[in-house]
């Protein structure tokens, strides 16, 4: 695939670290703060590069590396106590965790602990199938198809590379972010297999979250605070 890469602002935050595109605006998630943005990409200022904020919600989510929506509801992705603020009796203690949150208040709707345990960085709302989450299991190098209703696994599949973060479901498969080899990988939901890639080479800002955006990607790097936009051809 052919594509070409743009900055479209910088988040309001300092590490973000997952972004969804909705109908309202463009949310995006701090690692540090987890907080939650709704942010306007159509209203950037051209003094500071940063979209206009919309609005902003509190969460009880911490370390939040992943974010989805869908149900009219936000889910995050928590990895446990933030090493960069004090704790707080919602911090998840161990393993990650997925907060499901009201996007009008950040109250918690129901938390859930990641499939087989341990860490996930990234998550997609299923609009192909819809009731169903996709997660990223750090700890088995998977992604997993989980039922809401029920919190089941339905099904997972291989991941090529380390460190799956942001993932987007698409009609004819689901691409997955590996942040550490600057790769985002389309893969068959079958069975895993490799059907395209988009290799992020440097300059460009390093990818964490992933969402549509239209026809396009976006996707947003924890490091430089940088929202980039992909376009495909």
């Amino acid at each position: 695939m052919e594509v070409k890469f743009e900055k479209l602002f910088r988040s309001s935050y300092s590490a973000p670290n997952a972004v969804q595109s909705t109908d309202d605006g463009v949310w995006v998630v701090d690692q540090i703060t987890d907080k939650a943005a709704l942010l306007d990409p159509d209203n950037v200022s051209d003094h500071h590069g940063i979209a206009y904020l919309k609005r902003e919600i509190p969460s009880d989510s911490s370390n939040t590396s992943g974010m989805a929506h869908g149900e009219e509801s936000l889910w995050l992705v928590a990895n446990g106590g933030s090493n960069w603020r004090d704790s707080r009796p919602t911090d998840t203690k161990s393993g990650g965790t997925i907060f499901q949150v009201d996007p009008q208040t950040g109250e918690t709707q129901s938390r859930h602990a990641v499939p087989g345990g341990g860490g996930s960085h990234g998550m997609e709302y299923d609009h192909v199938d819809p009731g169903h989450l996709w997660l990223t299991t750090l700890k088995d190098q998977t992604l997993s198809k989980v039922r809401i209703s029920d919190w089941s696994v339905q099904h997972v599949i291989p991941l090529p590379y380390k460190r799956g973060h942001g993932v987007v479901r698409v009609p004819d498969g689901v691409w997955v972010v590996h942040t550490a080899d600057r790769v985002i990988v389309k893969l068959s939901v079958e069975d895993g297999s490799e059907l395209d890639r988009i290799e992020v080479v440097q300059p460009n800002p390093v990818p964490h979250g992933l969402s549509a955006f239209g026809d396009d990607f976006i996707y947003c790097d924890a490091a430089s605070g940088w929202v980039v936009k992909i376009l495909c051809s």
